[in-house]
C-alpha cells in the first residue's frame, strides 16, 4: 500500500527534521544557515512555509517568504521583522526532499502548494535563487534566469537568481456535449 502524502504548514514540532534536511543539504555547497536563520525566515512568513509529509515522516519542506523583486535573503543574516512586504514577489528561499525520496514528485506537491498560495495571496511572481547547479531543473519548472542579480559568492559559485509568474488557474472550458472532466488530484494537503 502506497504511504499518504501530505503538504502542510511548517510547525514548530517540525524543526529539528527541517535544520537536518537543510544540514545534508547544503553544508558540502557550504551554504548552510542553521536554525536560527531557518526559523526567522519562516517567522517572518508562516503561512508560505511548509513541509511535506510521506506517512508520518517529514519528507521535505518549503520556505518561501515576500520580498521585492531581485532582492532575496542574506544568508549571513537572520531575518528581521519587516512588517507586511507588498512586493507582489514570493521567494522561494529554500526547497529540500530527502534525499531517499528524491524523484517522486514530493518537490513537485510542495511547487503546486507554493503557488496556490502565492496565487491565493495576490502575488505576481515566485523568485529563487538557484545553486548547486539547478539552474536547469528551474527552467524547466517555468523559471526565467535574471544573470547578474546575485553578486558572485552570495550563494555560492554559479547561483544565479530566477523567476517566474504565478499561473492563473486552469480554467476548463465546458463542452456541451461531454460531461465535465472529473477532478484530478494534484496535491493532497
Amino acid at each position: 500500500m502506497a504511504e499518504s502524502v501530505r503538504v502542510r504548514t511548517l510547525a514548530d514540532g517540525d524543526w529539528d527534521a527541517v535544520v537536518a534536511l537543510e544540514r545534508d543539504a547544503y553544508t558540502g555547497l557550504g551554504l548552510s544557515e542553521g536554525r536560527a536563520a531557518l526559523q526567522s525566515r519562516a517567522a517572518a512568513s508562516p503561512d508560505t512555509c511548509f513541509v511535506v509529509d510521506v506517512g508520518a515522516r517529514t519528507a521535505g519542506y518549503l520556505l518561501a517568504l515576500p520580498y521585492p523583486p531581485h532582492r532575496y535573503p542574506d544568508l549571513t543574516r537572520t531575518e528581521t521583522a519587516r512588517g507586511a512586504v507588498e512586493s507582489g514577489n514570493l521567494h522561494l528561499h529554500d526547497i529540500v526532499v530527502a534525499p531517499g525520496l528524491r524523484r517522486r514528485g514530493l518537490a513537485r506537491h510542495l511547487l503546486h502548494h507554493l503557488t496556490a498560495t502565492a496565487r491565493a495571496r495576490g502575488d505576481e511572481r515566485i523568485s529563487l535563487v538557484a545553486v548547486g547547479g539547478t539552474e536547469r531543473f528551474w527552467s524547466a519548472r517555468g523559471f526565467v534566469a535574471e544573470p547578474g542579480v546575485v553578486p558572485t559568492g552570495a550563494y555560492g559559485d554559479g547561483a544565479v537568481y530566477m523567476s517566474r509568474p504565478v499561473a492563473a488557474a486552469r480554467q476548463t472550458r465546458a463542452r456541451p456535449s461531454l460531461p465535465p472532466p472529473a477532478p484530478t488530484l494534484r496535491e493532497v494537503s
